[in-house]
């Protein structure tokens, strides 16, 4: 008889169980957010939408859409987002693409970062720079993995790697985005780092960008009001350097336990656009220095979880994603309270969970989402295989057996 191989699912109790500490640090900080969306904008909203609960509102359909891509990509197979990676990387691109058609885009003050759905409302629109945080650390991660599944290092190579960071960091430069533009270089840098690239590259890259980046501030006025308002705090108080006046003194009046939700808030309402990149500053007033640590605490529990998924992972491309895009969400919130704190110049970048924008909140959970997947799941392809023994036929008085 021939040779019979069989192969055997691995028991359920060999596959590892979702990070339930990571998922309830992701609610909590998702809770949070909601809830100073409300105490933060209610009077704003009820006077100009007659509705206190306006953004609140868009906030939680953007969020109960970024919850279904979280368990979506959180339930499928690794190797099955892996197969669906070209069909991510050309949708992203052609959404950049399309923001530089007026027919498709929506243009914010001076810049077309935004597309516009026929569909939904003119308030609702997608930024595509957001969705390309998500797409290039997942198409980075795919690239090293291969990469370093080669056994001669002379025959690979970072150039496929490079490509891609560059198209698309090229793309957000040219919407006018320079602060993202920087932000996924620098992701995507320690990335390369983490990958195997000797970190004094790194450090010759970061230098040699510092003159690009001199050229690209200086080439626009507001660029240019940023980096003054940033040396220059006292100055523009009513003009280029009014929101981040307001923002220090929102974070200031909160003292040790805050003034409190509702009427406790003076300064937070003072601030324009609270609800969107200045949301810490209200959180921080209404919560005071008590609610601020209790961020960061929470902030470090998600980012600790996160890398310790990551460090754990057998498989290279859950690895490289999962800490892509921790640093991602811890890097985007650092950089977030240090611009309302003064302590940087002022950014275009969110605060993840709490900012108003369906495009960050709905590519943060995603981002969640493949961290989840990759702390219950081993590697896909790892199956026990049993191998039978081979039986020979034989006659005993007349009778056939197996021996």
């Amino acid at each position: 008889m021939g040779e019979y191989r069989f192969f055997q699912d691995r028991s359920i109790e060999n596959y590892k169980k979702s990070d339930i500490f990571f998922v309830v640090t992701m609610i909590l900080l998702l809770g949070f957010g909601l809830f100073t969306q409300y105490f933060c904008t209610q009077n704003y909203a009820e006077r100009m939408f007659n509705d206190s609960f306006y953004f609140v509102k868009r906030q939680l359909v953007c969020a109960l859409v970024g919850m279904a891509g979280f368990f979506a990509i959180a339930c499928v197979k690794m190797k099955t987002i892996r197969k669906a990676l070209p069909v991510i990387f050309f949708a992203t691109l052609i959404m950049c693409l399309l923001t530089f058609i007026p027919a498709f885009s929506v243009e914010k003050n001076g810049a077309r970062r935004w597309l516009k759905l026929p569909f939904l409302p003119m308030a609702f629109t997608i930024q595509s720079s957001e969705f390309v945080k998500f797409t290039l650390v997942i198409f980075l991660a795919n690239l090293f993995d291969k990469q370093l599944s080669i056994t001669d290092p002379e025959e690979r190579t970072v150039l496929p790697c490079v490509t891609v960071l560059m198209i698309f960091a090229i793309l957000i430069l040219l919407q006018k985005d320079l602060s993202t533009s920087v932000f996924i270089f620098s992701v995507a840098l320690v990335l390369f780092v983490v990958a195997g690239l000797n970190i004094r590259w790194a450090f010759a890259v970061g230098f040699l960008a510092i003159p690009a980046l001199i050229l690209f501030i200086t080439s626009e006025p507001y660029r240019l009001d940023r980096i003054v308002a940033f040396l220059r705090p006292d100055e523009g108080a009513h003009t280029f350097n009014y929101q981040s006046i307001a923002a220090k003194r929102a974070i200031s009046s909160g003292s040790m336990w805050g003034t409190g939700i509702g009427t406790g808030l003076v300064q937070s309402l003072k601030i324009p656009e609270v609800q969107a990149d200045y949301i810490f500053a209200g959180w921080s007033e209404a919560m005071g220095l008590f609610g601020v640590a209790s961020y960061f605490l929470l902030l470090a529990l998600f980012s600790w979880r996160g890398y310790k998924i990551a460090m754990e992972c057998e498989d290279r491309f859950s690895a490289f994603g999962t800490f892509g895009f921790v640093t991602t969400i811890l890097a985007q919130s650092l950089m977030n309270c240090a611009v309302v704190c003064g302590a940087v110049p002022t950014t275009g970048i969110p605060l993840p969970f709490f900012s108003l924008g369906g495009s960050s909140i709905i590519v943060t959970l995603c981002m969640c989402g493949f961290i989840v997947n990759a702390s219950r799941n081993d590697t896909d392809s790892k199956k026990e295989e049993i191998k039978v023994p081979k039986f020979e036929e034989v006659t005993i008085n007349g009778v056939n057996v197996y021996e």
